[in-house]
């Protein structure tokens, strides 16, 4: 896991063409808008959150943010605990981020 600042975080992530941005916050926040192309996966699903991580491809590398950078650092750990090999937590993030949101469909 890597805590990392929004820049370097944006800059990662747009260089990157094996990236997945995942949001771990719940509907009420995702429904305030979502950083595009984002999968919600809410972290308080408890072991239906581990469920979902345990269905993703632990070979991409996972871009990962909450509304203030610590529930995706938890997250982060959480998946590195279940063998995802890069896991990038969002310093700050939504709260912070300076990038494009939208609203889901």
């Amino acid at each position: 896991m890597a805590d990392l600042s929004q820049e370097e975080w944006e800059k990662q992530l747009e260089a990157d063409d094996n990236a997945v941005i995942l949001d771990v916050r719940t509907q009420d926040e995702v429904d305030e808008g979502i950083i595009p192309n984002a999968i919600n996966i809410d972290i308080h699903k408890g072991q239906g959150f581990i469920y979902e991580l345990e269905a993703l491809d632990k070979t991409k590398n996972y871009y990962v943010y909450c509304r203030s950078g610590a529930r995706s650092g938890q997250a982060c750990g959480i998946m590195n605990q279940l063998g995802f090999k890069n896991a990038y937590n969002l310093v700050g993030g939504i709260m912070g981020w300076q990038g494009e949101v939208t609203n889901q469909d």
